[in-house]
């Protein structure tokens, strides 16, 4: 991603943050055809340092998990708040008229090494934190536990999990 120095955001906690609060990322893996991409709810986990892990989940129909090539690092991008500025809001426009629109952004790209898995005892634990995380605002949260086991586990069967070691992460 080219962002200016100005621009450029380095501070990891900042960075961690933004991940957290997007929580939506788009995940970009290279195979034989080409790039794919697909929509992705991600969980950010600090550990190991210095830059994290991602963990995340997609459908098992969704073909990407089997054909992203090995030893290629994945991109996940995830977007914050964003807004056209126009160049009205500059005292320099009745000034000098040297003004140009622009577009403020938050963005955040990881990139690291994806790995795919399907097993519901590591698809499990996935779920049901990814699910605390977004419920936890809710005045009376839904819980995996709520659905019966079986279903929960027929499922888990639907998916196929993935984590991230973040090799390099940059933002704006």
């Amino acid at each position: 991603m080219y962002v200016t120095p100005l621009f450029k955001e380095e501070d990891l906690p900042v960075l961690h943050d933004a991940i957290r609060q997007s929580g939506l990322a788009t995940l970009v893996t290279l195979g034989a055809d080409g790039m794919e991409a697909s929509h992705v709810p991600m969980l950010l986990d600090p550990e190991p340092a210095p830059f994290g892990t991602l963990h995340g989940h997609i459908a098992r129909s969704n073909p990407q998990w089997q054909r992203a090539a090995a030893n290629v690092h994945a991109l996940a991008i995830f977007l914050g708040p964003d807004a056209y500025i126009s160049p009205s809001w500059y005292a320099t426009k009745q000034e000098t008229g040297k003004v140009v629109p622009t577009w403020n952004y938050v963005a955040i790209h990881v990139y690291g090494p994806v790995r795919f898995f399907d097993d519901a005892d590591r698809l499990l634990p996935h779920v049901t934190k990814l699910t605390e995380s977004h419920e936890a605002r809710r005045a009376a949260p839904w819980a995996v536990t709520d659905a019966p086991e079986d279903y929960i586990r027929g499922q888990l069967k639907r998916i196929i999990g993935f984590e991230i070691p973040i090799a390099r992460l940059e933002g704006k």
